[in-house]
């Protein structure tokens, strides 16, 4: 064995063994438990980052403690590789997107290789090659014929930087997710998935995800948005037309003060063609950002359109607004304002000088102080006409069922989920595979043709995508007349490769069929581990996409993600990393510096996986040491010579005690990784069992069988971490299997068992001493062992024992 641990050395002949071995190839066994272990797939952007080596540590870490358990584990890894950055870098660089990302690919692919992760390479997928989006346009034609993907006009987010469209999930406080943009609003037409029409399954199969955090299965459910109200209409005076709007609040309904509708509504619209004032005013609503948050923070501003609704009970005349606060995109583009019981709809009538009017009121009795804001609250209904006296629940129940009776409204759920806009203009992404004919109208592609392949000889510009000005790529005949036709010019969204790309690792070699049989011995992910920025993007479109496709007979399990875990940040100085701040840490530098081990080392150790990381440069250097002095410690004990393991169960005294704490050390380690997932707790038992080790001077045979054993668990343990130091520590003990082959320790329950144990003493709360006793000692004489303890002594004094506290097994507190 080496005598100094030179981890450059030690990782490269780990990885060299693994690969000629195949270790980390999955293959299918029915006869086997299976686990797949899936990390979210990175946008190949070049270079990997600390939040990256987090990610997937914890993804590896996982995946070889449940090869350890025996299981059959498939850990997979591909690449999200369309999208805008590739670009931008084009035009910045000059550099072809196809070329710039498949450099970037392979740069990133060595360097996930030098951290040492397990991953069945043979199934790598990269979402911008034709064999794998092929499947997707596909899945897109059946989609179309189904009527679960459609073509319509819309308001949609528009980021005028990278000109193209964003889902309303890529909207951040009113600025495009990636560039930062204010993003405006714009009507255009583009095709749509029809994620509503699974809107209560997604909603009610959050229900069934008890291995996935709450904070995001709450986003989703806030996200869909399900509310039970009415719909009801208010008649336009003078005219036969009726505005529709949408309340959970029906209680509140004789409290309407004034209606407000979109900048996009037909009535807006009309009033506007007479009026310069407000036609700037709609223009002006027209470049607001259409997401729901900044609507909720942003000014309130509207104009009267000289129009008057019809209340439905009262036949009470009130005015009709636009206001930049109403969505055209979400319910009916209009909404009834009642500004005493709203706050929104308060804040604009007090900015606008309209009436507020209580009609809810608390059931104590009080008069709620509306010059301070909205009262929101459920109560009593007052100035309600016949309604008055009921409570709100009552309320909701009476006002539905009148409003029914007449034909002016209905009881109905809403959603605040929109169908997934899905069409994008730009270049790097999957072309949508539909042809429009004038005589045929939109048609899908046919199978034979498929896939529709992305052009690379092409010029980027900046301005738009180069597709719309390609004629040899949009230029066909129509699938069914033969007459001349136009190919769709827009692509996908990129959620839409991310949403099912967990699906095509488990058959990625099949060219007949998006899935096979392979599918169902896979699915679903057992553990999928990411960021919590993902929860109502990317997750709640892949649980959405696998609904489909169990739909399509492709799969026949209901969910993805078994199981969810949302890592936290990698942070330093206090913020998360990046080139502005200039606290970037470079992965590679470390690597290089202290290893793959120690970094991986320091990254699970540092903190739990699902809080933030604070990097401390002192924190990776204490990781090095540790395994500087797991080696050393090795190889000191081996150089005493050889060991027969058999006297380890014969051994006394302090060795013995070192046999019991390993294992304590292996049962405190299995239960934080198979039950919390805490490493950083698992690792600091192993260091402790190492301490142990090292203060233990073993006299005989028996001690120094109980030193092998303490070593050999703590490579075991730590072998899922540091895979490559405990490759080659293992192999240094004398096995000749492969510790990525060894099966996990099992505690020794005849180990377990203690002659004596160590009791903390106090004295008024503050430790004082330690006493050992046997373990089956009373009360008693654990009370003479403790007040008898010397330094116990000291502290006592000639004051009197008001209480000894005694709790077994750990602690005794003497109060003076």
């Amino acid at each position: 064995m080496e005598e100094r641990y030179d981890p450059q050395r030690v990782e490269r002949e780990a990885q060299g063994w693994w690969e000629a071995h195949g270790t980390f190839r999955a293959v299918e066994d029915p006869a086997r438990e299976k686990f797949y272990c899936l990390s979210m797939f990175p946008y190949p952007s070049g270079r990997l980052h600390m939040g990256h080596v987090r990610n997937y540590t914890i993804g590896d870490v996982i995946a070889r403690y449940q090869r350890m358990r025996g299981r059959n584990v498939l850990q997979p890894m591909g690449w999200d590789a369309f999208g805008l950055p590739a670009e931008n870098a084009a035009i910045q660089h000059g550099v072809h997107p196809a070329r710039w990302t498949r450099e970037n690919i392979a740069h990133m692919r060595a360097q996930l290789k030098r951290l040492g992760f397990g991953y069945d390479w043979s199934r790598e997928l990269a979402t911008c090659e034709p064999s794998y989006y092929r499947w997707e346009q596909w899945l897109f034609t059946r989609l179309m014929r189904k009527g679960l993907a459609y073509r319509g006009t819309a308001p949609v987010n528009w980021c005028p930087k990278d000109r193209t469209v964003l889902a309303n999930e890529q909207v951040v406080d009113g600025r495009c997710w990636r560039c930062d943009t204010p993003v405006e609003r714009r009507e255009i037409p583009q095709w749509f998935l029809r994620i509503t029409a699974y809107a209560d399954e997604l909603l009610e199969g959050l229900e069934r995800l008890p291995g996935w955090p709450e904070a995001v299965k709450t986003m989703q459910r806030n996200w869909i948005g399900r509310s039970e109200g009415v719909e009801l209409e208010f008649a336009i005076a003078g005219r036969d037309e009726r505005l529709t709007v949408f309340t959970t609040r029906p209680d509140t309904l004789m409290g309407v003060t004034y209606l407000a509708v979109a900048a996009e509504h037909p009535l807006a619209r009309e009033a506007a063609r007479g009026d310069t004032r407000l036609a700037a005013f709609l223009e002006e609503c027209r470049r607001v950002q259409a997401a729901e948050a900044a609507i909720e923070t942003m000014e309130k501003k509207g104009m009267p359109l000289g129009i008057e609704a019809v209340h439905p009970v009262t036949g009470e005349r009130v005015p009709v607004w636009v206001a930049n606060f109403v969505l055209w995109g979400y319910g009916t583009g209009a909404v009834m304002a009642v500004p005493a019981h709203d706050q929104r709809d308060w804040e604009f009538a007090r900015a606008h000088g309209l009436p507020i009017r209580a009609v809810v009121f608390p059931a104590d009795g009080s008069e709620p102080d509306l010059s301070q804001g909205a009262y929101t609250e459920k109560g009593v209904l007052r100035d309600s006409g016949e309604f008055s006296g009921l409570t709100s629940e009552e309320a909701f129940d009476a006002i539905a069922a009148w409003l029914e009776a007449r034909g002016l409204g209905r009881r109905k759920v809403n959603y605040r989920l929109r169908d997934w806009g899905v069409s994008r203009q730009r270049y790097w992404g999957c072309p949508i595979p539909v042809i429009y004919c004038e005589r045929c109208g939109a048609v899908p592609v046919p199978d034979e043709q498929l896939p529709v392949v992305l052009p690379e000889d092409v010029a980027l510009t900046g301005e738009g995508s180069p597709l719309a000005r390609l004629p040899e790529f949009y230029e066909t005949t129509c699938p069914e007349c033969g007459g001349p036709a136009r190919r769709e010019t827009d692509t996908f969204d990129t959620f839409v490769e991310s949403s099912w790309y967990y699906a095509r690792y488990c058959c990625a070699d099949n060219d007949e069929a998006m899935l096979d049989g392979r599918a169902d011995y896979w699915l679903p992910v057992d553990q999928y581990v990411g960021g919590i920025e993902h929860a109502v993007l990317h997750l709640l479109y892949a649980r959405f996409f696998h609904k489909v496709l169990r739909d399509e007979g492709l799969v026949h399990c209901d969910e993805p993600f078994t199981n969810l875990l949302t890592q936290g940040m990698v942070l330093k100085d206090g913020a998360k990393m990046s080139k502005s701040k200039g606290n970037v840490v470079d992965p590679q530098e470390m690597i290089d510096r202290y290893g793959a081990d120690t970094v991986r080392l320091y990254m699970m150790f540092a903190a739990p996986p699902e809080q933030s990381l604070e990097w401390s440069e002192s924190g990776i250097e204490g990781a090095y040491r540790f395994l500087r002095r797991l080696w050393r410690t090795v190889r000191e004990h081996l150089a005493a010579g050889p060991v027969d393991p058999a006297l380890a169960a014969k051994a006394e005294g302090e060795a013995r005690e070192l046999r019991r704490r390993t294992h304590r050390t292996i049962a405190k380690v299995t239960d934080d990784i198979e039950r919390r997932y805490t490493f950083n707790t698992a690792i600091a038992a192993v260091m402790e069992l190492l301490n142990a080790v090292t203060r233990l001077q073993p006299a005989d045979g028996a001690a120094r069988a109980v030193v092998r054993e303490a070593l050999e668990t703590a490579v075991l343990l730590l072998s899922p971490i540091v895979p490559h130091i405990a490759h080659a520590l293992w192999r240094a003990l004398g096995h000749e299997e492969a510790v990525v082959d060894a099966p996990w320790p099992e505690p020794d329950p005849a180990a377990l068992e203690a002659e004596e144990v160590e009791l903390v003493v106090q004295v008024n709360g503050r430790l004082r001493g330690r006493i050992r006793v046997p373990a089956d000692a009373g009360r008693e004489a654990i009370e003479r062992a403790a007040l008898a303890e010397p330094n116990v002594r000291r502290h006592v004094g000639d004051r009197p024992v008001r209480k000894l506290v005694v709790v077994p097994g750990r602690l005794v507190n003497v109060v003076v």
